[in-house]
């Protein structure tokens, strides 16, 4: 017997199934009346990550189709999650009305539908689907003639930049932008990058876009491709349709400091290692009352600039608001009212936005206006804020406008309407009089039923299946229900019966008609004005860059005085001289707890630029390392810095390897991550870097890593020649200095006290006595059985050392640990502490035994 034929696939799973062909690797959101579903394997997926149920719908090739959905109006919190998760979302709508489609092919033809947009973490400018306080960056990257061209842009605010690069750098300019998505054209080698055509990386057609879109495309081909990657992507993102892009800036190689992926990590600049915000040196730093402050002071961190003369200028804003508190509090007073102008502008040239993205740009370019009056009264105003007043004008038009056409409040959908004021437009006033007119003539409509019937519970109510409606209860509708009774009935329910009349069908018509047209008109006025607002988008995002600046300067400023900080000095010669510098994470967690930082001077000259750093673990080496590399990364992005003074040249490059890792997903052990971390700090260090080391060679043998260490600080002084603070527990290293003339000996002061352990934290000239591991050991809670054995141990290595010169002299004839252990006595004070029945003492007897108990200590 034949098998049976298979079901014919249905004409909405046909749609379907050429709608997703076109989303590929993209979850399918299909819209079906007021849920969006999704079938197979993209229902399974998002079952999974939503924890929504799978269900099934039908059969496909003699299987149930998975399918589950969310709702329209909750969407958006989905997509967010799903984007949080990794995944890609495409949008399908209905683009044809009903009637249409009926037009079209008749009254079974399927309403169309398309894709009207991609969902990715690159492309987000949704507010709920955005961190307000953090920048979200869309990376295209490509190589032409051995150089990398890396375009990157922010398309919630517009930003949008271009920089050429050696292959060596990408790494470090990938960890700056901290970017949500990253493509790459196919045969690109990129991990975690979206691929694309490499006909999309065609630099003669970015350069005639750019041409185009900005009258300029002067940029390099590197640059030229990645852009036309860039926004070739966005265009397929936006099915044809580009977001806000502000001019693109063309950022140099050397105009910033360059800082790899392992040293923002070690130091924490805007993440801790667990990926929180909180306890990172960009959370201690932040005191930006807007979005858009937020977001620059994080790329401003993340990008310390080369150019002496920005950073002073800078300096000079920051200062100026440093030394005014009266001035400081008034604009920070006035910017905490701000809205965030810059996603708003960015929503509605995506024709994502709303209403209240027009309400916040006419609220934002007005207190902008009112702002530049105030600032410009400055006596001796800085280059800088002279330089930023002219972009906070020019409005006035559009915002005069915008306040006539809106309402105090807008809503956040157009399509609710009730956004344009009363008096802007006379035709709409007159539709919205006689929708208002219509409800009066319901009520009294109402009056008039109740009496007629003598239904005092009869009610005139509305909903999207009936329209306007009576409903009466069910024991009171039979007299209705008669052919003369002039009410036509619609529709009975458990406990009630619904009807209409003709007087209530005028009416009803009367308020539908002009609230359509209403509705219509003020449609048509939000067209006009987000066409009025995008005719300035570029004036507009100067604006919101200008503020987001002035709100950074303020921010910087509130905390060189809240921390006591200073202005940092900056000099032609590679030196880095701090005097009383601190280390600001960890000083406001010790305040946190009642206790206080022990402040350090630092002073690299070209007379001893490396500093070998020995002393105990705890006793603060590791934070005197990074406590400087950060006043480094501080003062170069034009911030006062956590010391009584500071006098540095510029730092090219800086390098950190603190604190241990591994990578077993790359298999790679904590020694070897050390080793290429340290390889590459060899390899591009430059005399002008600052490189802070800690440790290098522990996670191998005495030998091998002593051998190690030792080699490196020789590259450091001899090849590389920069600043350089190495902090190590090698005592063998410190011989180094008698042969490597700028090389200095440091260490942090500990002492013992009656057998305890106590660490100074401080930093002082020449190098530690020893390294008191055993003691840390015995603060740690080390049984006193193994510190014993360490001890004796100790005393043999260190005898057979000095007989011999080799570490493990003297430990072949050892006694075994467990020898030990069986000849150590216990300790007399601890075995009379517990022979004492402490119930059964009189006074005397403890004052006896307390004396005995002293006797035993000595």
């Amino acid at each position: 017997m034949a098998d049976a034929a298979p079901a014919p696939i249905t004409p909405m799973m046909a749609q379907y199934f050429e709608l997703k062909a076109q989303a590929r690797d993209c979850l399918l959101f299909y819209r079906m009346g007021d849920f969006f579903e999704l079938f197979h394997d993209d229902a399974k997926v998002a079952s999974a990550v939503l924890d929504i149920a799978l269900t099934a719908r039908g059969t496909h090739q003699g299987a149930p189709v998975p399918m589950c959905g969310v709702p329209v109006h909750a969407a958006e919190a989905y997509l967010a999650r799903l984007i949080k998760a990794g995944h890609r979302v495409a949008i399908a709508e209905q683009v044809e009305t009903p009637e249409a489609a009926k037009a079209r092919g008749g009254a079974k033809a399927l309403v169309a539908c398309d894709i009207i947009r991609f969902v990715t973490a690159g492309t987000l400018t949704e507010e709920a689907l955005l961190e307000a306080r953090t920048s979200n960056w869309l990376v295209a990257v490509c190589e032409v003639g051995g150089k990398i061209g890396l375009a990157a842009a922010d398309i919630s605010t517009g930003r949008f930049e271009l920089v050429e690069l050696g292959a060596d750098a990408l790494d470090a300019e990938l960890a700056r932008l901290s970017a949500g998505e990253i493509i790459a054209p196919e045969g690109f080698v990129r991990a975690g990058a979206t691929l694309r055509p490499r006909a999309d990386f065609d630099t003669q057609r970015a350069a005639e876009k750019l041409a185009t879109l900005f009258a300029s495309a002067d940029f390099t081909r590197n640059e030229l491709a990645a852009a036309g990657g860039l926004m070739a992507y966005l265009e397929h993102v936006g099915r044809g349709r580009l977001p806000f892009l502000s001019a693109p800036l063309s950022r140099t190689g050397t105009g910033h400091m360059a800082i790899d992926a392992a040293t923002r990590a070690s130091l924490e600049l805007t993440r801790t290692p667990e990926g929180a915000r909180k306890g990172s040196l960009l959370d201690n730093l932040d005191r930006t009352l807007t979005g858009a402050g937020a977001r620059l002071l994080a790329a401003d961190l993340s990008a310390p600039l080369c150019d002496t003369d920005a950073i002073m200028a800078r300096l000079d804003l920051v200062g100026h608001y440093a030394g005014d508190s009266l001035a400081r509090a008034g604009l920070r007073a006035e910017l905490k009212a701000l809205p965030d102008i810059a996603r708003a502008l960015g929503r509605l040239v995506a024709e994502r936005g709303s209403p209240r993205d027009l309400g916040a740009l006419r609220d934002g370019l007005g207190q902008a206006r009112l702002l530049r009056e105030r600032l410009g009264q400055a006596a001796y105003p800085p280059a800088l804020l002279c330089a930023l007043l002219p972009a906070l004008e020019g409005h006035g038009a559009l915002v005069a406008q915008f306040k006539r056409a809106l309402v105090e409040t807008p809503p956040l959908d157009p399509k609710d309407g009730g956004f344009i004021a009363p008096g802007y437009d006379a035709a709409l006033d007159e539709l919205r009089a006689l929708s208002s007119d219509g409800r009066r003539a319901l009520a009294a409509l109402e009056a008039q039923l109740r009496a007629r019937t003598n239904v005092p519970t009869l009610k005139i109510r509305h909903n999207n299946v009936l329209g306007y409606h009576i409903e009466v209860p069910a024991k009171s509708a039979d007299p209705l229900m008669k052919a003369d009774s002039g009410f036509t009935h619609r529709q009975t329910m458990a406990g009630a019966v619904r009807f209409n009349t003709p007087e209530l069908h005028e009416i009803a018509v009367k308020i539908t008609q002009a609230g359509a047209h209403a509705l219509a008109a003020e449609a048509a006025h939000f067209e006009a004005l987000v066409t009025q607002a995008l005719a300035r988008r570029h004036e507009i995002a100067a604006t919101a860059d200008a503020l987001a600046r002035l709100d950074v300067a303020a921010a910087l400023a509130e905390r060189a005085v809240e921390g006591d900080w200073v202005r940092p000095h900056f000099v032609p010669a590679p030196v880095f001289s701090i005097e009383a510098g601190r280390h600001p994470v960890v000083e406001a967690a010790l305040r946190q707890q009642g206790g206080a930082f022990v402040a350090n001077d630092c002073a690299l000259t070209p007379d001893q630029r490396l500093w070998l750093i020995t002393g105990p673990n705890m006793g603060g080496k590791s934070t005197f390392l990074r406590q400087n590399a950060l006043i480094a990364v501080l003062a170069q992005m034009g911030s006062f810095v956590p010391a009584k003074a500071a006098t540095l040249g510029l730092v090219d490059k800086l390098f950190s390897r603190v604190g241990a890792s591994d990578n077993l997903a790359r298999g790679r052990s904590t020694f070897m991550v050390e080793m290429v971390e340290t390889a590459a700090i060899l390899a591009q260090a430059t005399p002008n870097s600052l490189v802070i080391l800690d440790e290098v060679g522990r996670g191998t043998s005495t030998y091998d890593g002593l051998a190690i260490a030792w080699a490196v600080v020789e590259a450091i002084h001899e090849v590389n020649a920069c600043r350089c603070l190495f902090a190590t527990h090698y005592h063998e290293l410190t011989r180094l200095a008698e042969t490597l003339p700028s090389l200095a000996n440091a260490h942090v002061r500990a002492t013992e006290h009656k057998g305890d352990l106590v660490l100074l934290h401080e930093v002082a000239a020449g190098p530690a006595d020893r390294s008191y591991g055993i003691a840390v050991a015995r603060l740690a809670g080390v049984l006193p059985a193994v510190l014993a054995r360490a001890k004796a141990v100790l005393a043999r290595l260190e005898a057979g050392r000095a007989r011999t010169g080799g570490l493990a002299a003297g430990l072949d004839d050892l006694p075994l640990f467990a020898c030990v252990v069986e000849e150590h006595k216990p300790d007399p004070l601890h075995a009379a502490l517990g022979a004492l029945d402490v119930d059964a003492l009189s006074p005397r007897d403890a004052l006896e035994a307390l004396y005995r108990l002293k006797g035993l200590a000595r």
